[in-house]
């Protein structure tokens, strides 16, 4: 990196720090044995200031501002001392809410240009001002890294030409309409980072103590992005199916999961909440195979940790979004990937009937989901997970 002062690459104009109850992280690089003072200012009002020193082992200095309410904008001064030399750093636009990271392949990498009515997607941006947009760049090390190499966008308010840049480029498409939609439920600013690269094996998302962890041998940990000082509140991952050690993914996945929730835990000096929200998007379909060998069944019922839902013992404070009855012919990325579906669960009654019965949604809460049984004759005595590869045609 060498030695001069700067604030870490993804401390920038128009980002989104994360509101209380955490205090946001705030670092960067420096000189050392120089005194760094960071402060927060709105308008022509200080709000609070932080001192600290420019540690000699790694040129870094890090300070924890005291929690914030959501809302802004800010202005944050970073000024490094060194004697009679002083060093003056800014970034302004700077709010206070929820930070996402959103990584995974193809599906999570596909830009909004990509999905169906896009331009009436694009039309919208205007509307989410304060949803702030962050793109890592493709970079592969062989050890875990400091900070981030490349940014493709650094933090900017969301615009038809940022959010529509091109295919598989930024930003992603998934990330944003799930920021867009916690936006407009909660009424204050959303910040996403999107990471993503098509292809991706859930391997080399995980440091080596997951892998090791779960008996497998670290041969391609290609670090895509290393979290350890990284101010994120929630993690959301899409579909990082493309794994080598297939039968081993429901040991790698809570396994990655705990491990993020270490690194950014520790990594923030505690401020990053132990347990925080982790979201997935269920595995979809892709091309009609219906045998139960072409692993897509499998690694769905892996992704819960072999419990079948989320929450549970190994996964908790976990959510995932099924997208198993999205199927879409023209496209394995999900281009329908906006809509939330409550319409179709499959039922088995005790008149022996061996075949597979509509069950739909009569009514559903954020907690409870409530299907209807008409299609029995009989008594229901289970609910069976839909093992197929293909389960149903487009929300049917």
């Amino acid at each position: 990196m060498g030695i001069g002062f700067r604030f870490a690459s993804y401390i920038d104009n128009y980002m989104v720090l994360q509101k209380e109850p955490s205090g946001a992280v705030i670092w960067g690089f420096g000189t050392p044995g120089a005194t760094v003072t960071v402060t927060l200012c709105q308008g022509q009002e200080t709000i609070m200031k932080k001192v600290t020193s420019v540690k000699a082992s790694s040129n870094t200095w890090m300070v924890v501002l005291d929690p914030m309410k959501p809302g802004g904008p800010f202005e944050v001064m970073a000024q490094q001392t060194l004697g009679i030399m002083n060093l003056t750093l800014r970034v302004h636009d700077v709010l206070f809410g929820d930070v996402w990271l959103c990584s995974g392949q193809s599906n999570m990498q596909m830009t909004v240009l990509q999905v169906f009515n896009a331009s009436k997607e694009l039309s919208d941006t205007a509307a989410y001002q304060s949803v702030r947009i962050f793109s890592v760049s493709l970079n592969q090390a062989e050890e875990e890294l400091e900070d981030l190499g490349e940014v493709d966008l650094s933090w900017s308010k969301p615009t038809a030409g940022n959010l529509g840049h091109g295919d598989f480029t930024y930003m992603s498409a998934v990330c944003w309409l799930f920021g867009r939609y916690l936006y407009d439920t909660l009424q204050y600013p959303i910040g996403l980072v999107s990471s993503s690269w098509g292809g991706t094996p859930i391997e080399v998302w995980s440091s080596r103590r997951s892998l090791e962890a779960c008996g497998v041998p670290n041969t391609r940990n290609e670090t895509v992005l290393q979290p350890e000082r990284k101010p994120m509140w929630g993690g959301c991952k899409r579909e990082a199916n493309a794994n080598y050690n297939r039968d081993l993914y429901s040991c790698m996945f809570p396994a990655l999961i705990e491990d993020w929730r270490q690194n950014f835990h520790s990594g923030s000096q505690g401020q990053t909440e132990r347990f925080f929200p982790f979201g997935f998007v269920q595995l979809s379909s892709y091309e009609l195979v219906n045998t139960s060998d072409y692993g897509f069944p499998e690694i769905r019922w892996h992704q819960t940790a072999d419990f079948g839902s989320v929450p549970n013992l190994k996964m908790p404070n976990t959510f995932m979004a099924v997208a198993m009855d999205l199927c879409d012919r023209d496209s394995p990325f999900g281009r329908y990937g906006y809509l939330f579906n409550f319409a179709l669960a499959i039922s088995c009654c005790s008149d022996n009937q061996c075949k597979w019965l509509p069950a739909p949604v009569n009514a559903f809460s954020t907690k409870t989901l409530i299907l209807s049984i008409n299609a029995c004759l009989g008594t229901v005595v289970a609910v069976r997970y839909a093992w197929t590869t293909w389960p149903c045609e487009y929300k049917q």
